[in-house]
């Protein structure tokens, strides 16, 4: 089973895909668009594949657009993704091998992910700040 990584930014996106074995099947960067995001899961992803995501302010996005392209979407824990929090070399390109091996390792913490009901509901339901 494949297994692959985006490392998401406001504006770019770092993705690697590895093999069974954690070998580097596939990297490149894109910019961080809907047509970019296709255009990367179209040829580079399929049905077998795990796939690795930070969470970050566009993740429920972007989880929601590969899903259709993947087995699984699995939303990484910041919090307990600690392996690149303290990680002494910290790129993007490594931040992706990392979150791509922690899956392939079954060791990435994962979070739960919301289907787009909730997450609007969520919203619509926010407590309203007083102005100060």
């Amino acid at each position: 089973m494949p297994f692959a990584a985006l490392d998401l930014h406001r504006k770019m996106v770092e993705s690697v895909i590895l093999d069974d074995q954690g070998a580097v099947l596939y990297r490149d960067r894109f910019p961080a668009t809907r047509e970019a995001l296709e255009d990367f899961a179209r040829p580079h992803l399929s049905h077998q594949h795990k796939v690795a995501l930070e969470a970050t302010t566009n993740t429920w996005a972007v989880a929601d657009l590969l899903r259709p392209y993947a087995q699984e979407v699995v939303i990484s824990n910041p919090l307990r993704t600690r392996a690149i929090a303290t990680a002494k070399i910290k790129t993007d390109r490594v931040d992706a091998l990392v979150l791509a091996q922690l899956l392939r390792s079954d060791y990435l913490p994962g979070v739960w992910h919301p289907d787009q009901e909730t997450r609007i509901h969520a919203v619509l339901h926010q407590p309203r700040r007083l102005s100060q």
